[in-house]
């Protein structure tokens, strides 16, 4: 189990001071910016009430019930994302901070963006991630024996912001399987430089034993033509050597998932 607090003590704390502006063209008038620090491991949709009540000040009268959808940088932003994903993912470690997002009520790009009418729509994302992620670990034996209100408590915690109270709970899924040393397989998504992610099983342990790195993990993200050599996540270049196991014990998102930007080179 994860045993480093303060490990993950720190990546919970990671934050991401944001820079939010009105799209120009959806207003007339010269609307105050806004800005917020704003959890990596959260969702956006969960943190930008007050940008939407901030900038509906701003807007006609039609466009007051309009979806409230973001950019960066041009590239419309995938709210079932993890936000620290889409960060790195689009800013990676070049960009200055604040993070510069611009904010639309009109024009909602359906053909990329899924829409969000509201919180129940991203808790549903949220647990359903949270169970395959507990299959590939536990075969699903961890969540299926939870009661509801420990469902409960892992949302509420990551919603509010509650540390002690989302681990309470999330110490269990950290748990290897009985009589191993280790989960069954690594529930991993990894990003190409695009934003579209890819999933494989990937176990920890050879079938020798051998507790596999994520440079194994590297190899088999490499094809033919495109070689992976490098692993960000929570805004850091993860060492080559780093044990799997370890890694998704103290590196997950809430969701249990790690989410891995890779930079690839040509083979």
């Amino acid at each position: 189990m994860a045993n480093d607090r303060e490990i993950l003590r720190e990546i919970w704390e990671g934050k991401i001071p944001v820079h939010f502006k009105l799209s120009a063209d959806e207003t007339d008038v010269e609307p105050e910016e806004f800005f917020l620090l704003i959890p990596r491991l959260s969702y956006f949709p969960l943190v930008t009430d007050k940008v939407r009540k901030h900038f509906l000040r701003f807007v006609s009268n039609e466009l007051q019930d309009g979806e409230m959808w973001m950019d960066s940088n041009g590239t419309p932003l995938k709210w079932h994302y993890p936000i620290g994903v889409l960060y790195d993912l689009l800013v990676g470690t070049d960009g200055s901070l604040p993070w510069d997002v611009t904010v639309h009520f009109s024009k909602f790009p359906e053909d990329i963006l899924i829409p969000c009418l509201n919180r129940e729509v991203v808790e549903a994302h949220f647990m359903s991630s949270l169970k395959e992620a507990d299959v590939l670990k536990h075969r699903g034996q961890v969540v299926s024996a939870m009661q509801k209100k420990d469902h409960n408590q892992l949302w509420l915690g990551l919603v509010n912001d509650k540390f002690d109270q989302f681990w309470a709970v999330n110490r269990r899924l950290m748990e290897p399987i009985p009589d191993q040393d280790g989960f069954k397989h690594i529930p991993v998504r990894c990003y190409a430089e695009d934003g579209t992610y890819q999933q494989k099983l990937v176990a920890p342990s050879t079938t020798a034993g051998q507790k596999r790195t994520l440079q194994d993990l590297l190899d088999e993200f490499s094809t033919p033509v495109k070689k992976a050599v490098e692993a960000r996540t929570h805004g850091v270049t993860v060492p080559e050597t780093t044990p799997l196991q370890w890694l998704s014990e103290h590196l997950s998102y809430p969701d249990n998932f790690l989410h891995l930007c890779l930079a690839y080179t040509a083979a």
